[in-house]
């Protein structure tokens, strides 16, 4: 596990970006979870997001590749909308510890 952030710097409904140990990441506070995913399309293998720190859709209720669209889950990171239907984001396990920091898994290798 690393350190993604503290709590805080995450905004409920919204999304944010970060780069730890030579991977990209978007994390999202929905429903006062923390969900976060290799940030990378898996249609084509791109980064995500519109601008920085924009994973969103219009609504904020799923996770939208930039390129082509794709919806995808916030709580699952399943692809329910576009080229890679039944496909899914590389999920991170998210961990809040009693210090209100945000630790992230590893990748698997």
């Amino acid at each position: 596990m690393f350190l993604l952030c503290p709590l805080e710097q995450l905004v409920e409904g919204k999304s944010r970006g970060f780069q730890r140990n030579g991977t990209a990441i978007v994390a999202v506070r929905k429903n006062q979870q923390v969900y976060a995913y290799v940030n990378r399309c898996p249609h084509r293998g791109i980064p995500l997001e519109w601008q920085p720190d924009d994973f969103l859709d219009y609504s904020a209720e799923f996770i939208q590749c930039a390129t082509h669209g794709a919806l995808f889950s916030i709580s699952s990171g399943e692809c329910i909308a576009g080229p890679c239907v039944g496909q899914g984001l590389e999920p991170l396990q998210v961990s809040i510890d009693a210090q209100q920091q945000v630790w992230v898994s590893e990748l698997d290798d």
